[in-house]
């Protein structure tokens, strides 16, 4: 597990080595409400190079930006949900896969089916400093 104690103004630097080095598979983001999952999701697509306008997808559960990014939120309906419609065959496809609210179950389920993964757990330490803590499976 890697760690980062990073302000927003040095945010960028995190997601570049994530999207360099991690171009296709599941990224699960976990955190408090408000700790910044939503805006690692718009500085990855910045990153990109892609302009579409980055929000949750917490009540459309699914928004793809560009052809390859897609991103996802359980905080709603969960895991059951999910499987529930189908969109784990969503996560098989070739891209970038953001997932806001996944679990460890979530992962396991990714690993038994050998989709690349990680996990970032991110923690609100202040105003402008988060804890990110990278897991990758």
């Amino acid at each position: 597990m890697k760690k980062y104690l990073l302000s927003l103004e040095e945010l960028d630097t995190l997601v570049e080595d994530v999207v360099k080095n991690f171009s296709s598979g599941v990224v699960i983001l976990r955190g408090d409400l408000a700790a910044g999952k939503t805006t690692f999701v718009k500085r990855a697509v910045k990153c990109l190079g892609i302009d579409d306008e980055v929000t949750s997808p917490t009540f459309s559960l699914q928004h793809c930006y560009g052809d390859r990014i897609f991103h996802y939120d359980m905080y709603n309906k969960g895991l059951g949900h999910f499987i529930s419609l189908g969109m784990l065959e969503e996560l098989e496809k070739d891209g970038l896969h953001f997932v806001e609210w996944g679990d460890d179950e979530l992962a396991e389920i990714l690993n038994s089916a050998e989709i690349k993964n990680m996990t970032i757990d991110i923690e609100k330490i202040s105003d402008d400093k988060r804890e990110y803590r990278i897991c990758t499976h």
